[in-house]
């Protein structure tokens, strides 16, 4: 059987292995594994979240309300933008798929950093495109301006912050590289964990209402899988002006996410406190991996997230992350991108612990 040619250059994307595979392939009891791979909120689900699933689960036999008007309703107070500048989708990534085929085909280009979130490169290449992208693996502006000044992109992707690696841009200089890109050029600012970036420094912090007002070519993406702890839900939000959105709804599938997933995320938005509380703890517990880090004399990539990328001069981050996993604990290994590093997930108070007493038996 044939398939479509464009398929033969993309790779299917690898998601953070799965507890149940720890369980099969090495016989460690589920409660001793600790999954630090997939940038999961480790405090669990708002119980106010929880309360309210165990209300609508009843009603699974019935299609949800496919014009989210509730859930558009809250996204807008909280971001103050119309309904009409909102999409939702079943995670941010398939409005990053909406995105790629309303713009692109084989003869378009797409401008990304080097290293970055694999889903773009991946359905850029389902349309053909050609992906353009920049020398350094963290996202230097400097670069960008250059390609596109001399190439041209019929879509740019900004991580902010930045997945796998961590880093994020200030946003006077994301606003300073909008004003330099044409009006017909769409401009994906992803802010999967902006929750964290805006806590942690101000200067990180990217508004919507301000960037879709001021520029009418830029969508900025949400989700809900992050901070809000809803990952297996799978539900996440474009905020743009409403004639991208217009364009990207002709893409969309009628009821795109569950019932339970359009409840689970009304209920987590009015349960901002716990939100708060986790990202608080967030960086305390990541001043631990840095602290650990400096012990031991390993570099670190200054994380604006709920993870942390750590380098393994003179360990093989591959060989770790293998003994990690046969000892029940979970991360990602940075070999695929090219980097001898460790992405770890920022866990609780006690998953950590036993974290740093493992990585210390393994190294």
């Amino acid at each position: 059987m044939t398939f479509n040619k464009v398929l033969d250059g993309v790779k299917t994307y690898e998601a953070g292995k799965p507890i149940e595979l720890v369980v099969r392939e090495y016989g460690v009891d589920p409660k001793d594994i600790i999954k630090l791979a997939s940038n999961e909120n480790p405090y669990g689900t708002s119980a106010k979240v929880v309360a309210r699933l165990e209300e609508v689960a009843k009603n699974a036999f019935v299609y949800p309300d496919d014009s989210m008007y509730e859930l558009k309703e809250a996204l807008g107070r909280k971001f103050k933008v119309d309904e009409t500048n909102i999409i939702i989708g079943a995670g941010s990534d398939q409005v990053i798929e909406f995105c790629v085929h309303a713009k692109c085909d084989a003869n378009s280009k797409i401008l990304m950093a080097k290293t970055t979130f694999a889903m773009y490169e991946i359905y850029g290449k389902q349309t053909g495109a050609t992906i353009l992208k920049t020398q350094s693996n963290e996202h230097n502006l400097n670069e960008f301006r250059e390609i596109y000044k001399t190439q041209g992109a019929d879509i740019i992707f900004l991580c902010l912050p930045n997945n796998p690696l961590g880093e994020c841009l200030d946003s006077k200089d994301v606003y300073a590289f909008l004003d330099e890109v044409d009006e017909n050029t769409l401009v994906v600012l992803d802010g999967a964990y902006q929750e964290f970036a805006t806590y942690k420094d101000g200067k990180k912090a990217i508004v919507p209402s301000e960037v879709i007002s001021k520029y009418s070519n830029v969508i900025y993406l949400g989700t809900f899988s992050k901070a809000y702890a809803l990952g297996g839900m799978r539900v996440g939000y474009g905020i743009a002006q409403p004639e991208i959105i217009k364009n990207l709804y002709k893409l969309r599938p009628p009821f795109n996410i569950t019932t339970p997933t359009l409840a689970s995320a009304i209920e987590a938005l009015k349960d901002e406190e716990f939100v708060f509380e986790c990202i608080i703890k967030n960086f305390e517990q990541m001043k631990r991996y840095e602290e650990y880090s400096n012990s031991k004399g390993f570099k670190y990539i200054p994380s604006y997230t709920n993870f942390i990328t750590i380098y393994l001069d003179g360990y093989s981050s591959k060989d770790i992350a293998q003994k990690l996993l046969e000892k029940g604990v979970i991360v990602r290994d940075m070999t695929g991108y090219g980097f001898n590093a460790l992405r770890i997930t920022i866990g609780t108070d006690a998953q950590n612990t036993k974290v740093f007493k493992v990585l210390d038996l393994v190294l």
